[in-house]
């Protein structure tokens, strides 16, 4: 039984912090940050229409329909997927009254500038895509999100799309301290939000457990909301299997045949490629003998269907490090850690076994859960370091626009760091992090975090005390 409290929650007599705020269709989700931003965006002088971003089941749908409940008078969803009368409506001219006539005649009740517009699977109807230029320039007074699950492959096939004329949210599974919200530890994520490290250290065993949960579960919303209701790991498991199988469904659907197969082997070698210590991506573990020109095309299908995340390796970490860009050498991470758990076969059974989830799969899941905490902060760019001569590697170095920051992952407490000292040495750097199962202690220079902190470092970053 749930009760609804504002923004606050309680479910089965467990406080949900900032969780679960409404039911869209079968899904009950989780409070996403996101809603912030798209506050943020309706607050804007000179709105652009919206386009979130993001892969399959990533929680789009139920985002824009949240925000439209909590914030509009009224909402107008248009979903364009298997419409015949949408494409009719779109296929002539861009004349915006008979446009808004038809699409009041689709949702049976009037739209005006008081209505949000949501436009889902709207890759499905080009036309509809570039209808937003129109709206943008004659219309601005119509506030329109707009979402699908395979954008970025469709901004990619043709010129319709109104470049300069919309703006973009990138939506990912939920992050680590959404999924603390999630399953009730909202005080615990406002401990880490206010940098009270010693308090923290005091529930250090709760944040451990809370982190091998999440390796298992992951963000995605279908699957932390099953946890969260049923706190059963088989289903989890079971849910995680269906949407893998969705993912591979739609490259048959959605893929040109031609790289279907190749596609596949990408995918598959993920784990792979994730569980080597040197985690550069090989081609040749893709398939004996495999050149890169053989796989452009499948790999920029998986980067732009959101599925994957390539991180690049900086020849110099400078300002900026897109300047230093190698093209050639990148790291492929999953789009999420519990997704990725489930391809690794970890079972339920290790959730029980000490550090064993760090220490059996820490090549296969560590990286991919940093990775995944850093691509949910704005305006971060995100690379790789290695010497010229291999003899030492960063595994993280980012680009806040103020300074690269060397982040070093360690899956449990071992807090050597060889490449780190060389780094640091070389280069100076003015803050430098190493993550790992270790506690917290700061060094002039050096944050030592642990994992479950580490979504945080960016608060500490920011501030003045280094």
């Amino acid at each position: 039984m749930s009760v609804r409290m504002g923004n606050y929650l309680e479910f089965g007599g467990i406080g949900l912090g900032l969780g679960l705020s409404t039911d869209i269709g079968s899904i009950r989700i989780m409070y996403r940050y996101a809603i912030e931003e798209l506050r943020q965006w309706r607050k804007k002088p000179n709105r652009k229409p919206l386009i979130i971003r993001g892969a399959r089941q990533v929680g789009k749908t139920w985002l824009m329909k949240t925000f439209g409940e909590e914030e509009f008078k009224q909402t107008a969803y248009i979903n364009f997927d298997h419409n015949k009368s949408l494409q009719l409506l779109f296929s002539g001219d861009f004349n915006l009254k008979r446009i808004i006539s038809g699409l009041e005649i689709e949702v049976g009740h009037p739209i005006t500038p008081e209505t949000l517009l949501i436009f889902d699977e709207v890759q499905e109807v080009p036309q509809a895509l570039t209808s937003l230029k129109y709206f943008y320039e004659n219309a601005p007074e119509y506030t329109i999100l707009c979402a699908g699950s395979l954008l970025g492959v469709a901004m990619h096939a043709g010129s319709s799309f109104p470049v300069g004329k919309v703006e973009f949210l990138d939506l990912y599974p939920l992050s680590y301290p959404e999924f603390l919200l999630a399953i009730g530890m909202s005080r615990y994520v406002d401990i880490l939000r206010e940098g009270q490290w010693e308090t923290a250290g005091a529930f250090k065993l709760h944040y451990t457990d809370a982190l091998k949960r999440y390796y298992y579960i992951g963000g995605m919303p279908e699957v932390v909301q099953s946890y969260v209701e049923n706190q059963n790991f088989l289903e989890v498991r079971a849910i995680q299997r269906n949407i893998l199988e969705a993912y591979e469904q739609d490259f048959s659907k959605h893929a040109p045949s031609g790289i279907v197969p190749r596609l596949r082997m990408l995918w598959t070698s993920i784990p792979t490629q994730l569980a080597r210590e040197q985690k550069k991506f090989m081609y040749g573990l893709v398939k004996n003998g495999a050149r890169a020109r053989d796989y452009e095309l499948a790999l920029s299908w998986l980067i732009d269907s959101g599925l994957v995340y390539q991180i690049h390796r900086a020849s110099v970490p400078r300002l900026p490090l897109k300047a230093y860009e190698d093209t050639k050498a990148f790291k492929l991470f999953h789009v999420d850690v519990g997704l990725l758990s489930c391809m690794v076969g970890a079972p339920p059974n290790i959730l029980l076994n000490g550090n064993d989830l760090f220490q059996e799969f820490k090549g296969a899941l560590t990286e991919q859960y940093v990775c995944q905490q850093l691509k949910t902060i704005k305006n971060l760019q995100t690379y790789y370091w290695t010497a010229s001569q291999g003899t030492a590697e960063i595994d993280f170095v980012v680009d806040n626009g103020l300074q690269v920051i060397p982040i070093e992952v360690k899956a449990e407490v071992n807090l050597r760091a060889k490449s780190l000292k060389v780094y640091r040495e070389q280069f100076n750097p003015l803050l430098s992090i190493r993550t790992s199962l270790a506690d917290y202690r700061f060094d002039p220079g050096l944050l030592n975090l642990p994992l479950w902190a580490f979504p945080f470092w960016d608060f500490f970053a920011n501030s003045s005390n280094y």
